[in-house]
């Protein structure tokens, strides 16, 4: 059987769109190509606009539910009453691009106050929130009696296994070679969750969100991000109290200082059988010697 036309193909995932490429000085032949699909999502609550995200479509409700728990607005998922796509849009291009949340009639959110933080192009992450006070708020450190799990220790031929773990189920990266990747995993590196997108730190809250949903302990997960680890990344871990942060590139400096600061183990540039440890090191389990 053959593939099936790509125009025909319906997924939120990726997109067909036209292109010539150009070899040796000239152009080819005009050429169907799938693109990751890239698309805002506003998310209300309480009727109160505070965030816009460009996202890929798919497992909204998990990347609403995991920004919610991550940036701290909720405290627990028991804090949220409803959730569901705006079915009432002034425009063709706002379907499925607008998400209402309810939350519990108990819970006292300064929405006016939230909204004047956090509404943002959150592609580009900390840079899109109104002040750099807010970016840089954190889960009050000064008040944390323990690192995050402080029971959990990974073997180092785990942690370097996990990018092909990861890579194995990143589908619409097959296809595109555009998508972001994130997924949570046991102290054996077994996945709980991959979760793919356009923003690094959208494919992150997505893995959130469904984790959250299920119960799954934080402090016994590995955070497995496709691409490098910036500050965002490690203060969304530290909100949820995951203990170990590992990346297939590069950590930034700020990333690296949060973990420290925070007892969080960070490890990065997993490749092969190679990796760095950047913070939190007594986590990390060498290798049995033969």
């Amino acid at each position: 059987m053959s593939d099936p036309d790509p125009r025909e193909i319906d997924d939120d995932g990726f997109a067909a769109v036209e292109r010539s490429a150009w070899i040796d000085g000239r152009a080819s032949a005009v050429e169907l190509d799938m693109l990751a699909r890239e698309e805002p999502l506003e998310i209300r609550v309480n009727q109160v606009a505070i965030a816009v995200v460009m996202r890929t479509p798919g497992d909204d409700e998990e990347l609403v539910r995991g920004f919610l728990l991550s940036e701290r607005i909720v405290a627990g998922v028991d804090d949220i009453a409803s959730m569901r796509h705006c079915d009432n849009v002034e425009t063709p291009e706002a379907e499925d691009n607008v998400m209402l949340v309810r939350l519990d009639p108990s819970v006292q959110v300064d929405l006016a106050a939230l909204r004047r933080n956090m509404y943002a192009s959150s592609s580009c992450g900390v840079c899109g929130k109104a002040s750099i006070e807010a970016a840089m708020a954190l889960p009050e450190l000064a008040q944390l009696c323990d690192a995050p799990g402080p029971q959990l220790r990974v073997n180092v031929e785990t942690l370097t296994s996990l990018p092909a773990r990861l890579r194995a189920q990143q589908l619409v990266f097959d296809r595109t070679g555009g998508l972001h990747g994130a997924g949570l995993f046991d102290a054996d590196g077994q996945p709980w969750v991959v979760r793919e997108d356009v923003g690094r730190h959208n494919a992150v809250d997505k893995v959130f969100g469904w984790a959250a949903r299920e119960r799954v302990d934080f402090s016994r997960c590995v955070l497995m991000v496709s691409g490098r680890v910036s500050f965002e990344i490690v203060q969304k871990a530290l909100a949820l109290g995951i203990p170990i942060v590992a990346a297939v590139s590069a950590p930034t400096s700020l990333a690296v200082e949060l973990a420290r600061e925070a007892g969080i183990s960070l490890v990065a540039f997993v490749r092969d059988r190679r990796l760095c440890v950047y913070a939190g090191e007594h986590r990390i389990v060498a290798a049995p010697t033969s």
